[in-house]
């Protein structure tokens, strides 16, 4: 989610720390700041909004981002994850220039959740790397911060644990890079104005680079209940697996970065590899940054067959297949 902007007493530390370090003398070169794997373990839910006015773009001209989104928001799989705790790792070598804990873990939308207002950003660690350039790290776990302010860190070196805290309603951590207090968009390493980013022009590493390709939609999570899954139940990792005395087996997936126009397909087979039931959506009237789908079938009188159960989702984008996905469990 949107962070706020660093703090200028720590814009001029990281300026001032210029002489104490080897001065960045060209634009740095980034690690992947999340220790996962994109595809598995992650994804990036969000990108820099490069459109100068009422509108969003990322630097692909997608609308993979929201009106002034100044980070990288990548986002774990579930709050599951979260408790057991995924590091955030200093993207370049740099010190601490700005600290933040003590901002609770909890989404915006939860019940009784306290204003953000003045700490949107929630638990933070902002690093300058000299000449100029600072990077903040946002919405980190609250008690999980391994620095402090004066700190050297090399790249690699875990910061905190990805964390639930500030303007935020997933657990992710909000990346955001600055050169002389102007945001700079590390997939294009360019001024944040305009999409059309010209290849091979941003920050990261070349395995970053290759790691961290552009998706216009991905499955983020899927599996097999026993009743509809909701949103809430799939981000807490409380949906579980279906039994042999289960009244229905349900299969689900959870998408991100759907597009408006999209159709959806999500499909149950049963152990003879029969379809037992399938749910076909209109088409999306708008944009969507999560959605859920479900499809399932009551148990039958004779009870379920043992064996392997499957699922399927595809999206499909002006006629063709532009995500699919597919899931298996025993029974």
């Amino acid at each position: 989610m949107r962070a706020s902007l660093v703090a200028a007493v720590a814009i001029a530390a990281a300026l001032g720390s210029a002489g104490a370090l080897h001065a960045q003398t060209e634009a740095p070169k980034l690690r992947f700041p999340v220790a996962c794997e994109i595809g598995k373990t992650c994804e990036i839910q969000h990108y820099v909004d490069r459109d100068p006015g009422p509108a969003a773009l990322d630097y692909r001209c997608g609308h993979r981002t929201y009106n002034k989104h100044d980070g990288v928001d990548i986002r774990i799989l579930d709050m599951a994850a979260q408790r057991a705790g995924v590091d955030v790792v200093a993207a370049a070598a740099g010190r601490v220039v700005a600290v933040r804990d003590g901002v609770q873990d909890i989404s915006v939308h939860a019940p009784g959740a306290p204003s953000v207002v003045g700490h949107e950003c929630g638990n933070r660690v902002g690093i300058g790397l000299g000449n100029g350039w600072i990077i903040d790290y946002c919405h980190l776990a609250q008690g999980s911060l391994k620095v402090k302010v004066g700190d050297t860190v090399a790249a690699g070196q875990p910061l905190a644990h990805v964390g639930l805290s500030g303007d935020t309603e997933f657990p992710h951590l909000h990346f955001s890079v600055r050169h002389n207090n102007a945001l700079v968009d590390p997939f294009s390493a360019s001024a944040v104005e305009g999409c059309a980013a010209t290849p091979g022009a941003a920050l990261w590493i070349p395995a970053t680079a290759a790691q961290a390709t552009y998706k216009r939609g991905v499955v983020l999570n899927s599996g097999f209940g026993a009743e509809v899954a909701s949103n809430a139940a799939v981000e807490e990792h409380g949906v579980a697996a279906p039994t042999g005395a289960a009244p229905a087996i349900v299969a689900y997936a959870r998408m991100i970065g759907l597009e408006s126009g999209d159709g959806i397909e999500i499909t149950l087979t049963g152990p003879d590899g029969k379809t037992l039931a399938t749910n076909t959506l209109p088409p999306l009237p708008r944009d969507q940054d999560q959605y859920i789908v479900n499809v399932g079938r009551k148990r039958p009188p004779q009870g379920w067959a043992h064996g392997v159960y499957g699922g399927v989702v595809t999206v499909r984008r002006a006629g063709a297949v532009a995500i699919t996905q597919r899931w298996q469990m025993t029974l």
